[in-house]
């Protein structure tokens, strides 16, 4: 008999976890089953996602690389790595998802005072490892096991207990890493209000077929300038070119995974003709949607 994965929807309670010094705020921590591809897309600058995969198949598209997902496999998607997710539909993968942001600077809280013992800096290992992919070897199930617990529970001190449990799981995460880092790169530390920086994510993560600028102004509360250039402190794009990247994305991932005519395609991600869909694909692919689907 599989064993009963415990819900997780954490949204509402504010949450900063310390990386020895380095503030992580944490804007959800979500469970859920995948039964539909996720399509394909990336995080704002100094943005996180942690997957724990318990349960279930299906495969993961990161940086033009495929990868297998099993039960137990862990990966983190961080700034500007385009990723998108595909289940297997006889077999559904359950996923546990920490999504944080690194704060800025002079959010930075006293750092533990280090032992004589030499270790490597959490911040600068997390910072260094944009994306990784592994079979986790630190229990992580059991940590949130007993997350999932503590917050059905609601008792007193369930904001300090889940902080610890938080920071027991990034840690854990980032001790799995390969020893192998690539040179530590600092990025500019820069960060939305946490109710902003969800809306533009999930704006073009699932409304890139119809978001307008103004629509998404909006949505913030913002002038159409002040959005734009939130829009691209946190991608280095502006907003064009950010919802020109999120709908050729979509396209793609159709185009390789469904037998959707181009016709039927560029309705679902929002052009108004097919002409105008095909001129966009290939001015941005350098090839024709249907020349695309056959080379691939």
């Amino acid at each position: 008999m599989s064993r009963k994965l415990p819900s997780i929807n954490l949204e509402n309670m504010d949450i900063k976890l310390n990386l020895e010094g380095m503030v992580l705020n944490v804007l959800y921590v979500k469970f859920g089953y995948f039964y539909k591809p996720m399509p394909e897309h990336s995080h704002s600058q100094n943005s996180y996602e942690l997957h724990y995969i318990p349960a279930g198949q299906g495969i993961l598209y990161a940086q033009g690389k495929r990868y297998a997902i099993t039960p137990g496999t862990i990966y983190v998607t961080g700034p500007d790595v385009v990723h998108e997710q595909l289940p297997l539909p006889a077999d559904p993968m359950a996923e546990y998802c920490i999504f944080f942001e690194i704060l800025p600077g002079n959010s930075v809280l006293s750092p533990v005072k280090r032992t004589f013992v030499k270790e490597p800096a959490l911040p600068e290992l997390l910072m260094s490892t944009p994306f990784w992919i592994g079979q986790d070897s630190g229990n992580m199930l059991e940590l949130f096991e007993m997350l999932a617990d503590e917050l059905s529970l609601e008792q007193a001190g369930v904001h300090h207990m889940a902080t610890n449990l938080l920071e027991m799981i990034v840690i854990r995460l980032i001790r799995q890493y390969s020893k192998n880092h690539a040179s530590t790169q600092f990025l500019p530390l820069k960060t939305l209000d946490d109710s902003r920086l969800l809306t533009i994510e999930n704006s073009f993560l699932y409304h890139y077929d119809s978001i307008t600028l103004k629509q998404l102004a909006d949505q913030l509360g913002l002038s159409t300038r002040q959005t734009e250039r939130m829009v691209y402190k946190q991608y280095c794009m502006p907003f064009k070119d950010k919802k020109l990247q999120s709908r050729m994305g979509a396209a793609s991932r159709l185009l390789l995974t469904t037998d959707t005519s181009v016709s039927g395609i560029s309705a679902q991600v929002g052009y108004a003709t097919p002409e105008q869909f095909s001129n966009a694909f290939k001015k941005y692919f350098g090839m024709t949607a249907t020349g695309y689907r056959i080379k691939r």
